[in-house]
């Protein structure tokens, strides 16, 4: 985990969340500059910096991504929601730290 990552810090504990999900490979929580009714961010433990950035064997903690969205979404009974990576700065990334964003108005 890289020391002065917002997200990281978010990991470990240091900054609070309101947390929606987690277990040993993913934190789940609420943006607290939401872009919809709800806009929950999907983010691993491990510091990965951008889809840019990934390595072989990131494919995993990548997937486990996807299925959590499933799990939040089935959770809070949505019953349509989008999925979304920001890649880069270019591409709209703000946190340098991988998170997918799952929102549903």
């Amino acid at each position: 985990m890289a020391t002065d990552c917002l997200f990281c810090k978010i990991s470990r504990g240091e900054i609070p969340c309101q947390q929606q999900y987690q277990d040993d490979q993913v934190l789940a929580f609420y943006d607290i500059n939401p872009k919809a009714k709800t806009h929950i961010l999907i983010i691993p433990h491990k510091h990965i910096p951008s889809i840019m950035s990934l390595e072989e064997g990131d494919e995993k903690i990548m997937g486990h991504l996807i299925r959590v969205a499933q799990k939040i979404g089935k959770d809070l009974n949505l019953v349509g929601y989008r999925l979304q990576f920001n890649v880069g700065e270019r591409g709209g990334q703000v946190v340098f730290h991988v998170h997918l964003h799952l929102m549903a108005d």
